[in-house]
């Protein structure tokens, strides 16, 4: 792992492979470039040089005070590919990652080859949003690891609990031990509660995918289905699962990701 200064901030990264083409890998709230575990031995065996980082407020990359910004976060993303000469690449993020691609391909659409927004949508909505600020309110008085306990609960299925205890629990104590101060998760939280992408989605000219996990109580379903509607020509694939699909059932969410980019690569 290696530490590039851009943007005003140090960010954490990896990147793997010798491929010639490059997906760049953008995480969700609270989570760290580890993230992508599930997802790394498929992409690189699929030929594809792979980058992941630490966005700001998670990880080893800067913790600056917030609030931020899903297009801040994009501009992280900017300057890190500019700094390692990427300059066409595929464009995937999850989540709150999925947000900040959004915002990427609006502003920097030449860099692209391929865009997937996964479990995301294009604004929050009131579901979500009276979710996020029980969230805030938690991480405030009871702290960082009483709210990923209940993140769990939402991300994944009961099926995994009852059938993969043991998975369960490692993915239960990894989300409780997340080290990040309350101050960048709700930095971090600001962003996904003011995330708006609606108005602007028609000026969106990449091909594109939107997945998401075919139980995804977290995001509902029909909030990403949504943003798929509202993207020209965007395609729509569900995997098995809930929100944390990429982890609950890699293999589904990978065949889709690589299928996808397969069909675009120059």
């Amino acid at each position: 792992m290696t530490t590039a200064a851009v943007n005003g901030i140090n960010i954490n990264y990896q990147l793997e492979g010798d491929g010639p083409e490059t997906v760049v890998l953008v995480n969700g709230l609270a989570d760290d470039l580890l993230t992508w575990e599930y997802q790394m031995g498929a992409l690189l065996g699929a030929g594809l040089r792979v980058l992941r980082f630490d966005n700001r407020g998670v990880g080893q990359s800067s913790k600056p005070l917030g609030p931020y910004t899903t297009r801040m976060f994009a501009e992280d993303t900017k300057a890190l590919v500019d700094h390692l000469g990427i300059s066409r690449f595929h464009l995937l993020g999850v989540s709150m990652g999925g947000m900040i691609v959004q915002e990427y391909a609006l502003a920097w659409p030449e860099n692209l080859v391929t865009l997937v927004p996964a479990c995301t949508y294009a604004a929050p909505g009131p579901f979500c949003g009276r979710m996020f600020a029980m969230w805030a309110d938690v991480a405030t008085f009871a702290g960082l690891p009483t709210v990923m306990r209940d993140v769990a609960l939402w991300a994944f299925t009961p099926e995994f609990f009852e059938e993969r205890p043991r998975e369960a629990e490692e993915f239960d104590t990894a989300m409780r031990m997340i080290d990040q101060p309350v101050p960048a998760y709700l930095a971090q939280l600001h962003a996904i509660q003011h995330h708006d992408t609606t108005a602007r989605l028609g000026r969106i000219a990449t091909p594109t995918l939107v997945l998401a996990g075919e139980r995804d109580i977290l995001i509902p379903v029909s909030l990403s289905r949504r943003l798929q509607e509202a993207i020209p020509g965007a395609e729509w694939a569900t995997t098995a699962g809930g929100h944390a699909c990429l982890w609950e059932h890699p293999d589904d969410f990978n065949r889709h990701v690589i299928d996808f980019i397969s069909e675009h690569r120059s």
